[in-house]
């Protein structure tokens, strides 16, 4: 079996990196499809993982390109981490394995795109597909980007080799982009938690994207500090630092979901720095841009409407009851689904299944 995974940015990798090694071991080949878009500075970030993992690639100009590329090949599957245009005019197998499973609304929308097949994540949000597209075609595999961290195939990190203390307890923030809390956090965040550990997983965008310059500002900021390390934009896989963080600071994130599935808490930062046609009159735009899935971290989460409360709630032990943990079990079985560390197996076995 022949598959392509498109790889419209380099972040889509860790949900499909799982389900190439699945592949890869049963025999089957794997290609990976980037883009030369890209500045000479991603396209060089690309280039050293796929030397790194020793994988198979090719590289294409445009959309256009892509399209025409894969009508033409012999492929058995092209997975596709996001929307792609014309997807439903191809002729070939597709597959949307959606890249993150955050609170925002283009979760819903990708699957107005015409794949053959989608591979979902838990019966809440297969349901609410099923309902809003009828005539679509949906799987219940589970995750797979949680795979690593559930077969103890996960990256090992060494906190001593990261210049951190592996006597303190780990604080893992992990903001997103946009609407992302960076800009609305203290200036004095290192300072004000000297007794953790402090590792900052900035969104891909955040560290590559021109109009994120300010929130570049303040991360090295805070990286003069000895107690923090910053993740660079080679380590765009968070999977490694949820294993060895014990608490976790987020916001419209869906990196949320994803270390509450560990059963390790999470402070929910709820404040966020808006363009000014986000505000006012313009705050539809908002709601428009985040489902209310969001809804769900008040039952998964210790939420934080600004910054003092960030401090007030790391400054005493966090209490999580055992209602709270069953509640947010239930809850994260409902929007990530399986978490037995096989939802690459199932969807390489569907894959292989109807191809």
């Amino acid at each position: 079996m022949f598959i392509y995974f498109d790889v419209q940015h380099i972040y889509y990798i860790p949900q499909y990196l799982p389900v190439i090694k699945k592949l890869i071991g049963k025999g089957h080949k794997c290609v990976l499809v980037f883009y030369k878009t890209q500045d000479a500075k991603l396209i060089s970030i690309c280039n050293r993982f796929i030397t790194e993992q020793q994988l198979a690639a090719v590289w294409l100009n445009t959309n256009s390109d892509a399209f025409s590329f894969y009508q033409q090949s012999d492929a058995d599957w092209i997975i596709f981490g996001n929307a792609f245009p014309n997807c439903d005019k191809l002729t070939k197998k597709t597959a949307l394995m959606q890249h993150g499973i955050g609170p925002k609304q283009c979760y819903y929308d990708v699957s107005n795109t015409g794949v053959t097949i989608r591979f979902v994540e838990g019966e809440h949000r297969l349901k609410r597909l099923q309902d809003l597209y009828p005539n679509g075609h949906f799987y219940d595999s589970g995750y797979a980007k949680l795979d690593p961290l559930f077969d103890n195939s996960a990256e090992k990190i060494s906190l001593k080799e990261l210049g951190l203390d592996p006597n303190k307890k780990t604080l893992l923030y992990a903001p997103t982009f946009y609407p992302s809390s960076i800009e609305c956090m203290g200036d004095q965040f290192a300072n004000d938690f000297t007794d953790y550990n402090i590792i900052i997983k900035p969104h891909f965008f955040t560290l590559v994207k021109p109009r994120y310059k300010k929130q570049r500002i303040k991360l090295a900021h805070w990286g003069k500090s000895s107690n923090v390390y910053i993740a660079d934009e080679n380590q765009f896989d968070l999977i490694p630092f949820l294993a060895i963080a014990d608490v976790m600071l987020s916001d419209a994130s869906s990196a949320i979901f994803e270390f509450s599935a560990l059963d390790k808490p999470v402070i929910w930062c709820d404040f966020y720095k808006l363009r000014w046609s986000y505000r006012g009159i313009f705050s539809f735009r908002l709601k428009e841009r985040l489902d209310d899935d969001i809804n769900y971290f008040n039952e998964i989460c210790h939420p934080a409407k600004h910054y003092q409360e960030v401090i007030t709630t790391l400054r005493k032990p966090i209490f999580e009851s055992m209602i709270f943990k069953e509640n947010r079990a239930r809850v994260i079985k409902r929007l990530a689904g399986k978490i037995d560390g096989l939802s690459a197996e199932r969807i390489a076995n569907y894959l292989e299944e109807n191809k």
